[in-house]
């Protein structure tokens, strides 16, 4: 993990300290809220349908134990003793008080933590594959990069206002985890025909209202060469992005409207004076940065109890079935434990679980955590010999829960329950999924299948690029939820096809249970997933299914 420095420690403390006089300020009506809503912002704080909302920056989705177990702690001291765990890989509290909310950055600041640059018109937080430096099929770890990104781009003075909030994500796999095709700019580290380290750069990916898939604008880009080139993005985005219309002010649209050979001739035009302003200190900041992302020390012991446990456990088989991933070291595993228990609200932990997380990661994950986009938290570096003690702690806290991957494994964002941009509830209907096919116990039969769900628009739940998407609507004072189908955020990118009218509420349910249903007819076998089914047939058969010809449904 990297370790702050110095200067790191003071900027963050600093910045906690600023935000209380500001704080300060606006309880003692010296700013107005129209003056304080810029400030709140640069400090991750949100005004949502009910309270304040604190989002806070893990980047790349890199915890220890300690920092983990101070989330819990400010949780239960000035929050309603959860929190969300989100799809930008950042945790929320959803009820903090604003004159508590100095207390809670100057808490998280003692851990090394922060808000800055979650939210406002500037690089968000830096996004990555949430098995990073683990992973078996992985070409390079992506963290340094992200790391590096993340100090750069942190308080960048050219870069603070842009024409819309921009979004990073970096991968070291040819298997897409992070999502990069739909971010503003996605990095895949690459090696050239040499054997050189680089970047493939796409730019202009995105969801929203307007989702699209990114281009690449260069297939290698030296290693040495990232920060002038980012630069020259970000200065082309700047000088052409859309200001007139918050809607169009995206790098999507500026890429759009001017096509990528024009974007690409404006930022090799840029790059070709930025390389000369970097004299190599930035390659020395690179490689102490990649000092801190060292593979640990794995310990070497037997693996016996693992399998002795698979053999006599069928709860602790089916678990490891779906909860377990390859490790680069074949002795050691990647957990990922699901926050989307049947019926629980995906995404969600309680502080008692933060807790327990904080401790399992301390004892047998070499002391870290992972936050993935798909709102699951991840144990890096478990012995296999260790599992089985780590599973019964798992499910003594209920977190374990065996469903990665699976159709209750739902991503949904806290729509109309939470947020005032919503325009319908997601939470509610993520839980009727998990719990209806947990009724059935058809969801290891099911087998691999994203379901994700949006309560308005702007796509936080990412429901274009799920394999069975969900959009919740208003549509003359009713939710209407629209279902898209074929959706992918991997490298295999592809956009969900809007199949049919919407759904009243009490309908949605039902209709994915038509949907299931005819899947499981139309796979040639066991082995053929729904994103595989739906693209060897198209959309037709699974429209029949939604749409029977003697029902009549409410259209959104």
């Amino acid at each position: 993990m990297y370790n702050y420095t110095n200067f790191d420690k003071e900027f963050v403390a600093e910045r906690a300290v600023q935000f209380r006089d500001q704080v300060q300020r606006r309880i003692d009506g010296s700013l107005t809220e129209d003056e304080f809503r810029p400030l709140r912002l640069m400090n991750g704080l949100y005004m949502l349908l009910h309270a304040y909302m604190l989002r806070v920056a893990i980047p790349y989705g890199t915890l220890s134990g300690t920092q983990m177990r101070t989330l819990a702690d400010v949780a239960d001291t000035w929050d309603k003793g959860y929190a969300h765990f989100s799809t930008r890989q950042n945790v929320q509290f959803h009820w903090p008080q604003l004159q508590d909310v100095p207390n809670i950055l100057e808490a998280l600041a003692a851990v090394d933590m922060h808000a800055i640059q979650t939210s406002g018109s500037c690089i968000r937080s830096v996004t990555a594959d949430h098995f990073a430096g683990v992973a078996a099929d992985e070409f390079e770890d992506p963290r340094p990069t992200a790391e590096f990104v993340r100090q750069w781009s942190t308080d960048h003075p050219e870069f603070a206002f842009l024409p819309r909030k921009f979004k990073f994500a970096v991968t070291g796999s040819e298997n897409d985890r992070a999502v990069t095709k739909f971010h503003d700019i996605g990095l895949r580290l690459v090696r050239n025909a040499t054997g050189a380290p680089g970047y493939e750069v796409s730019v202009g990916g995105g969801l929203g209202r307007t989702p699209m898939i990114g281009k690449v604008l260069r297939k290698f880009l030296p290693r040495a060469d990232l920060l002038p080139y980012m630069e020259s993005i970000l200065q082309v985005y700047n000088q052409i992005g859309r200001r007139d219309n918050k809607y169009k002010a995206r790098i999507k649209i500026t890429l759009h409207e001017h096509g990528i050979e024009d974007i690409r001739r404006r930022v090799e035009e840029i790059f070709s004076f930025q390389r000369t302003r970097f004299d190599g200190v930035d390659q020395d900041i690179f490689s102490r940065i990649q000092d801190d992302f060292e593979a640990p020390l794995y310990k070497q012991a037997s693996t016996d109890e693992y399998a002795k446990a698979r053999e006599s456990n069928p709860l602790f088989r089916s678990f490891t079935d779906t909860n377990v991933h390859a490790h680069k070291n074949s002795d050691f595993a990647i957990v990922t434990v699901s926050l989307k228990a049947h019926g629980a609200t995906p995404g969600d932990a309680s502080s008692a679980q933060m807790r327990v997380l904080a401790d399992i990661a301390e004892k047998w994950s070499l002391d870290e955590l992972r936050v993935s986009h798909e709102q699951n938290i991840i144990l890096p570096h478990v012995h296999k010999g260790d599992l089985p003690v780590v599973y019964n702690a798992l499910q003594a806290a209920k977190l374990a829960t065996a469903n990665i991957g699976l159709i209750s494994d739902v991503i949904a964002c806290p729509g109309l329950d939470y947020c005032d941009l919503a325009t319908a509830r997601s939470i509610n209907v993520a839980q009727g999924i998990a719990t209806r096919f947990d009724e059935l116990k058809l969801e290891h039969d099911i087998g691999h299948v994203k379901v994700k769900i949006s309560g308005c628009i702007n796509a936080c739940g990412h429901h274009h690029v799920g394999h069975i998407g969900i959009l919740g609507l208003e549509k003359s004072g009713i939710e209407s939820y629209q279902i898209t189908l074929g959706g992918d955020g991997t490298e295999t990118a592809a956009i969900g096809k809007i199949i049919g009218p919407g759904f009243k509420a009490d309908e949605i349910i039902p209709a994915v249970e038509r949907l299931i249903t005819a899947y499981l007819e139309l796979r040639l076998d066991a082995s053929e997933t729904f994103l595989i089914t739906f693209r060897r047939l198209g959309p037709s058969p699974f429209k029949a299914a939604l749409y029977p010809a003697k029902e009549k449904y409410h259209a959104a």
